[in-house]
């Protein structure tokens, strides 16, 4: 895996659908479908962009994160603007931030070697630490989960690590 690069954020304004579920569920497909048709409703998209975001408790620990930890997950476009909301559809602010940037090449179930990498290799070994914003994916327009050469954005908010110091 490359090197992630290094972002800082201003916020940005979503609109999508969100459950609560577990890697174990595996209930992300049915997300996409169920939000899928509606897209179109959305007003004001900002790009041609698909986010998937991960929404974990403030005090999670993924050192102890196991296919049962809930976490809240979302399937949402980016907006300029909220105004009307299609029906079902909810909006979410993501505050700003500084966030490593990932590519995760592959299908949707390589991806535990692309989280074992950031978590376990990359993490440990940077300046950084994780920081309690959510995480989220962005896929391009003409993204496949079932193409083996999909590529998707995988950011991870960071911090800087308790000694301060910082790339």
């Amino acid at each position: 895996m490359q090197e992630p690069r290094i972002v800082t954020i201003s916020e940005l304004k979503l609109v999508g659908k969100r459950i609560q579920t577990t890697l174990a569920e595996n209930s992300t497909g049915k997300l996409w479908q169920s939000f899928g048709p509606y897209k179109k409703e959305i007003l004001h998209p900002a790009n041609t962009d698909l986010y998937s975001v991960q929404i974990f408790a403030e005090d999670q620990d993924f050192k102890k994160f196991t296919p049962q930890t809930r976490f809240e997950k979302w399937a949402a476009i980016e907006v300029d603007r909220f105004d009307e909301l299609p029906n079902g559809m909810e909006s979410l602010t993501l505050k700003g931030g500084k966030y490593a940037v990932f590519i995760h090449k592959g299908l949707p179930s390589d991806f535990p070697k692309t989280s074992h990498y950031i978590h376990r290799e990359w993490m440990p070994n940077s300046l950084y630490e994780l920081d309690s914003r959510p995480h989220f994916e962005i896929m391009k327009e003409g993204y496949s989960p079932t193409d083996p050469e999909a590529e998707e954005e995988v950011w991870v908010p960071i911090k800087q690590n308790e000694i301060g110091y910082e790339l």
